[in-house]
């Protein structure tokens, strides 16, 4: 019995003292860099997600008929009409400027919108292109809503658009 504990104080497959130490240190090391590596690849993935404009804090917003739509719709009006201003160089030239609007912003059950008003003069088709030509500007510059909603106040109609952007052309 004497004999079997001396083997084990001795040896065990070849370590000595301390390398068992080593070996949970070298582990937690790794472990902990593993983390830190996820971490910020996590972190990485929710800032490129979140990039884009602030939404705007909820003020209030004089009633009028596409508001009343909105709210017969369940949207909350958070904002306003919010102007954007656009600055454009082309080939070092002189500068010139434009500007976006958004007529609204509104929330539903969490979920976040930008609101586009329907207008006679300039009227949006219902095509991909169109649409794309008309409002994808507008989610791409809140990415954290869900999409834009399309009021048209004459036909008393709302309709939702979303937009998903993949990376890969589809034949």
């Amino acid at each position: 019995m004497v004999e079997i504990s001396r083997i084990l104080t001795i040896e065990v497959n070849g370590m000595q003292s301390g390398d068992g130490l080593v070996i949970i240190l070298i582990i937690l090391i790794a472990g902990f860099w593993i983390f830190l590596y996820i971490r910020n690849r996590m972190k990485g993935t929710m800032e490129s997600e979140s990039e884009g404009l602030t939404l705007p804090e909820e003020t209030p917003v004089s009633s009028d008929e596409v508001t009343r739509l909105l709210e017969e719709n369940g949207y909350k009006v958070i904002s306003g009409k919010q102007r954007i201003p656009i600055h454009i160089t082309i080939n070092d030239g002189e500068p010139l400027h434009s500007r976006l609007f958004i007529d609204y912003f509104v929330e539903q059950d969490g979920v976040y919108f930008t609101v586009k008003v329907a207008k006679e003069r300039k009227p949006m088709e219902t095509t991909g292109s169109s649409i794309r030509d008309h409002l994808l500007a507008f989610h791409l510059l809140y990415p954290q809503t869900s999409g834009v909603l399309y009021v048209d106040p004459q036909q008393h109609r709302i309709q939702c658009i979303r937009f998903q952007i993949d990376n890969e052309d589809e034949v």
